[in-house]
């Protein structure tokens, strides 16, 4: 019996967004589904389902951090039959090659967290993407438009990191940081679903640098649009 998501069997989409911000789920909502309905309030945590080009989708957010989200995915996965699930939200970027505003698609995920240490009892556990899922947001992403790039990105725990360890992440190829992606991913591989996150660059923790907030709305768009494409395969 889910805890957290106080939906009745069939409220929830098998296709389902997950932003991080409940606010940004009740936006998705409200300015990208038709008819939308909320399914969920708990906790404040906004979740709601309408339709895309005819097809039902969902969008629930799961706050920060992995341990938030999965909390969220575990309910998705287990009492409500989610089948696929694009995390929707924003990342550092730690490259020259990166600009902001880019699109990254979190090919693989990296991450500092406890979660895996503990799951896999030490033992290293590489989370990654869907192929098709990727392929499709790929494919998509040029026929819009977009300064796509796919990659490693880092699941990272410590939003505020003194020690600067993106440093090494960057030196080994990583794209961007963000807090959720890589227990997205473990999830999806232990249920059998298919799972993707697809990131604007918000913020450039190497060469400084932010976008404004309606620069971030208008690049998060474009990312919702193509998450929902790619998601309900229509473009």
């Amino acid at each position: 019996m889910s805890t957290h998501i106080n939906a009745k069997d069939g409220d929830i989409a098998e296709s389902v967004l997950l932003p991080g911000d409940p606010l940004r789920a009740k936006f998705i909502a409200e300015h990208f589904l038709q008819n939308p309905v909320c399914y969920n309030e708990v906790r404040g945590m906004y979740g709601f389902t309408g339709t895309y080009k005819g097809q039902k989708v969902s969008v629930q957010g799961t706050g920060m951090g992995q341990p938030s989200l999965s909390i969220y995915v575990n309910e998705l996965f287990r009492f409500y039959n989610v089948q696929k699930a694009i995390r929707v939200g924003t990342c550092g970027a730690v490259r020259r090659d990166i600009a902001l505003r880019d699109v990254l698609l979190a090919q693989g995920a990296c991450s500092d967290s406890a979660l895996n240490t503990y799951r896999f009892e030490g033992m290293h556990y590489a989370p990654i993407a869907d192929f098709s899922l990727l392929n499709t947001a790929w494919t998509r992403a040029k026929e819009m438009g977009l300064n796509a790039k796919a990659g490693l990105c880092v699941s990272s725990d410590n939003f505020y990191d003194d020690k600067e360890k993106w440093k090494l992440w960057a030196e080994y190829g990583a794209l961007g940081i963000e807090m959720e992606a890589a227990e997205l991913y473990t999830l999806a591989a232990k249920f059998s679903r298919k799972a993707l996150a697809i990131l604007t660059v918000s913020d450039h923790i190497l060469l400084g640098g932010e976008t404004s907030a309606e620069e971030r709305q208008t690049s998060f768009t474009d990312m919702i649009t193509l998450a929902l494409d790619t998601i309900t395969g229509c473009n």
